[in-house]
């Protein structure tokens, strides 16, 4: 067991900053900004000159982005990177759960998330405005896009966090249950499903089909526990991971699991990188 989680620890730093969307330094290759500050890099060493916080290894490096406990670290790099997956946790997650702490809305930043989304990122002015409406979106007071994520009778279970910034990163606020929630946007009576790695890539390939009914797993997600109630009701799911090893191997997983889950992959690597290259129509 010590051997697993020396695997794990052992995953490229550089990888998993690229995975939480963290940006290398355009003139120093040793450093990343990422939303908690600017990191050095160097082999498995990192530094936070932002904090003034520093680290070794894969599971020190998430716990100190992402702001979560050892169980969560090792949970999200085992299902974020192929090579680990199949391994048993020698520290399985907790059945215990944090309480869910929203980030606090803060609408002096929604013009800068409206423009983000919109101009940035391509998404139609009508979907985003018609989210904010509903209260599935909003700005918090750090100008993040806060995506919330729902379960059950539509209470809230989390929320999926897109900086909006020149940093481009994404997190999850803590105590978010994306195991029993879900960020989704849906037009009435759909038939097909997709699932995508994110909110982003959600509305981006609802921005393309709005027949379908598109749904986040906040990160690649071989089995969320409320995907089989979409099964039982009868949808045509589709797997929309990203055109990546990763995403390529979790859908596997998840068509394995379930065998009537059909593969659908962008063409680029993501749905928002599909949507951002066709012509401008809003």
């Amino acid at each position: 067991m010590k051997n697993q989680i020396a695997m794990i620890r052992n995953i490229d730093l550089k990888l998993v900053l690229t995975r939480v969307h963290a940006t290398p330094d355009l003139h120093d290759r040793a450093k990343w900004h990422t939303s908690r500050g600017i990191l050095s890099v160097n082999n498995q060493k990192f530094m936070n000159w932002s904090t003034g916080t520093g680290g070794g290894g894969a599971i020190d490096l998430l716990i100190h982005l992402h702001q979560c406990d050892f169980k969560t670290a090792t949970s999200w790099l085992c299902q974020n990177f192929s090579i680990i997956t199949t391994l048993p946790l020698s520290h399985p997650p907790s059945s215990t759960h944090h309480r869910l702490i929203l980030p606090q809305r803060d609408d002096q930043h929604l013009q800068q998330v409206i423009s983000y989304l919109n101009i940035s990122r391509r998404i139609p002015l009508a979907i985003i405005q018609n989210l904010i409406a509903s209260k599935s979106l909003y700005a918090d007071q750090n100008a993040n896009a806060v995506f919330l994520l729902l379960g059950k009778e539509k209470q809230i279970k989390g929320a999926e966090l897109r900086g909006t910034s020149h940093i481009r990163w994404v997190g999850m606020a803590k105590g978010s249950r994306k195991d029993i929630g879900c960020f989704y946007v849906k037009n009435p009576n759909p038939h097909k499903m997709i699932l995508c790695e994110s909110a982003i890539d959600a509305l981006s390939f609802f921005s393309m089909n709005p027949d379908w009914v598109c749904v986040s797993t906040s990160g690649a997600n071989p089995n969320p526990a409320w995907l089989p109630l979409f099964i039982a009701k009868g949808f045509e799911i589709h797997c929309g991971f990203d055109a990546d090893q990763t995403g390529d191997t979790i859908a596997n997983k998840m068509i394995s699991r379930y065998p009537s889950i059909k593969r659908l992959r962008p063409i680029q690597h993501d749905w928002n990188d599909q949507l951002r290259l066709l012509p401008i129509t809003f």
